[in-house]
């Protein structure tokens, strides 16, 4: 049964949110600032609140089934965008960002996320229309990116190098000042019209919002195939990642196990996937084109469990280990100060195969890039 909202419900929910993220960017735009704690912890639990307010919408005019593959796609999308950050970080600290501006960028990010997304999920959509047997090719990717998640070689390696051809090709076409402006992406030098770091800076966030949402778009079309649910479960996932960004100094470091959570979930979004394809087989080479009946399909609910409990055992377990950690610090150590975020985004990046590219976090108000 296809998902059947009232028309007004679809085009009004997309015109509210269009606006919470409309004003979002002003706010940042007319006060460029450094969030508290406090204040970006209001805005993650505001923007996670109404997600869920959302799902309760879905669930009296749509049904339980809608709302739980709502709920499904968006923590799934949510850790992946958590993941995301992760890399964000080291992009913000090579490039010497200062975090005045941080805000400004993330927001760009967000907004690039969005239409890259989108144009995936109309895209996909299609595909899934014409070709049902494209849910093999999802579901292999998928289990093929779990395991690339899980034990990182050098397939990461090869996406930090075609990040960097990016930046390099930037460099080698346009003229680039070597100061910030702000957050502007033209400034004056000695008379001349240039560009800023900033520039290079969106492009590298571009390129990983382009990786991610490759690995991003297969995941959620297990869970539903509804673009509706898909992208507005993409778009809470993005709202409030900004702020979020803000909070992982108290949480970057301890959450080191989070890849593998996330790649316990693409695995098994990819296993159902293959199994839902098994199901509606048509490939004249597998069971003569004929539906596999004994081919399982794994409800929503059953997926909801699954996504939920391997964020809360990753999280659990990364706790634990960071306490396990600093009880078995020596004492002297105990009036050592906490890792900064780009310290403990090293950390994880090291223990995800990614090569470290980040300079001295102390210079993170610098006013030029580091060369």
């Amino acid at each position: 049964m296809d998902l059947e909202l009232p028309i007004w419900f679809e085009i009004g929910s997309l015109v509210v949110l269009t606006l919470i993220l409309v004003a979002d960017l002003l706010i940042i735009l007319k006060r460029p600032h450094i969030p508290s704690t406090r204040e970006s912890t209001l805005w993650v639990v505001f923007y996670v609140t109404l997600a869920l307010l959302f799902a309760g919408l879905m669930w009296i005019f749509a049904g339980g089934e809608y709302a739980g593959q709502f709920v499904a796609g968006w923590l799934t999308e949510y850790s992946l965008s958590i993941d995301n950050l992760f890399v964000f970080v080291l992009i913000m600290s090579q490039f010497a960002v200062p975090r005045r501006y941080q805000q400004e960028v993330l927001m760009v990010g967000i907004i690039i996320a969005l239409i890259l997304r989108g144009l995936f999920i109309l895209a996909g959509a299609a595909i899934i229309e014409q070709f049902s047997w494209v849910f093999y090719l999802f579901g292999a990717f998928l289990v093929w990116t779990a395991w690339r998640q899980a034990f990182p070689g050098g397939n990461h390696d090869d996406e930090v190098q075609r990040e960097n051809f990016v930046v390099r090709l930037l460099r080698r076409t346009i003229d680039i000042s070597e100061e910030y402006d702000g957050a502007k992406i033209r400034t004056m030098v000695g008379g001349k019209k240039m560009w800023t770091p900033m520039i290079i800076v969106f492009a590298a966030i571009g390129v990983t919002d382009l990786l991610f949402a490759i690995d991003s778009i297969p995941a959620i079309f297990g869970i539903t195939q509804s673009p509706f649910i898909v992208f507005t479960a993409n778009l809470f996932a993005l709202m409030g990642l900004r702020q979020l960004y803000f909070l992982l100094g108290d949480l970057l470091d301890r959450l080191r196990y989070l890849h593998y959570g996330i790649a316990f979930i693409l695995a098994f979004i990819g296993v159902k996937l293959v199994f839902h394809a098994m199901h509606v087989n048509e490939l004249p080479f597998i069971n003569g084109g004929e539906h596999i009946e004994w081919a399982p399909e794994i409800s929503t609910w059953m997926s909801l469990g699954v996504i939920v409990v391997a964020m809360a055992v990753a999280t659990i377990a990364s706790l634990a280990a960071s306490a396990r950690d600093r009880r078995a610090a020596p004492a002297g150590a105990a009036g050592t100060p906490s890792p900064t975020p780009v310290a403990a985004a090293e950390a994880v990046a090291e223990e995800k195969g990614t090569p470290s590219t980040v300079a001295d976090p102390s210079a993170d108000e610098a006013d030029g890039p580091r060369t």
